[in-house]
């Protein structure tokens, strides 16, 4: 491994730490390289590859917003053994405590960034003489990425739609609801999703959403801190919904009370923000039964009976 990352990232010296870590999904290790600390996830799975070229697109499309800290991505490898690895900046992190609001007004200054950027440029194009193309990142109005992601080891169908309610219909839940058909094939299931696709629409009337740029995975596991602020890492990035983001964030805690005030400080609820909430958490329960089972499935019915 050492000799693979000296010649991959044109260090002279590469040596292992005793950090190591990793979730359910990748297993990770440190290093030590005379160009500064590294650290490297490895996963063994033939679509593993596609799930860190993902990450490593996400991780590099919320560093160039310069609103809240990532690790740096530095580049994804072959592995011997078909594994893959995704390098990236090593950080000092630790449990998020102290940073929690600060955290909560970060993420909404990137839920925030694409349209104050739109904003600007129209107020750029509106001056005579303003010369065009000086922008490097332009406006984005449309929901999905330019990748495809991976929440979890799932892949995300990232296809750019114009309409958002189209886009979670047809690009979150339904892949959700086809791999349950082509597993379980739980009826129960399907018969609620066919009664619910009705209802979604109602749930958005008189909503102006404007596309945010999403960590995509923001759950209490993938928030830590270091002595400079709040971190966040392991993403799955897309532009959607803000409200999306804070549906994993309510599902298995790890936020406090500060973080949620300071969040809604700058993005307050709109008018049926709960219930919405309830949609977007389906698609995690969904996610989670397709990923660990059935148990699982009591939550995903629940959603989407009460939603009927």
């Amino acid at each position: 491994m050492e000799e693979l990352l000296r010649r991959e990232l044109g260090c002279s010296s590469v040596k292992a730490t005793g950090h190591s870590g990793g979730g359910c999904i990748s297993q990770g290790q440190s290093y030590d390289t005379d160009r500064g600390r590294v650290f490297v996830k490895v996963n063994g799975q033939p679509e593993a590859r596609r799930m860190f070229e993902g990450e490593m697109a996400s991780l590099t499309a919320i560093l160039k917003t310069d609103t809240v800290k990532v690790p740096k991505p530095i580049k994804v490898l072959d592995a011997p053994g078909g594994s893959s690895m995704l390098v990236m900046e090593h950080l000092d992190m630790r449990y998020l405590s102290s940073h929690a609001a600060k955290l909560g007004a970060q993420l909404a200054d990137l839920h925030l960034e694409n349209k104050r950027r739109g904003e600007t440029l129209q107020k750029e194009a509106s001056r005579v003489g303003r010369g065009g193309g000086q922008e490097e990142r332009p406006f984005v109005d449309q929901f999905g990425f330019d990748v495809v992601t991976c929440c979890g080891y799932l892949p995300q169908v990232n296809d750019w739609q114009k309409d958002w309610v189209t886009f979670y219909a047809q690009q979150r839940i339904q892949p959700q609801m086809d791999m349950l058909a082509k597993g379980s094939g739980d009826r129960d299931a399907l018969e609620l999703w066919s009664a619910l696709q009705l209802k979604i629409p109602d749930l958005f009337l008189d909503l102006d959403i404007v596309p945010a740029l999403l960590h995509g995975d923001l759950w209490g596991g993938n928030v830590a801190e270091d002595s400079s602020g709040p971190i966040i890492f392991d993403p799955a990035s897309f532009y959607g919904h803000s409200e999306y983001e804070l549906a994993i964030a309510g599902m298995f805690g790890g936020f406090s009370s500060t973080f949620y005030s300071a969040y809604h400080n700058k993005i307050p609820k709109a008018p049926g923000f709960e219930k919405r909430l309830k949609l977007y958490q389906l698609f995690h329960y969904l996610n989670h039964w397709n990923h660990f089972g059935s148990g699982y499935r009591g939550s995903s019915l629940n959603i989407m009976r009460n939603l009927i």
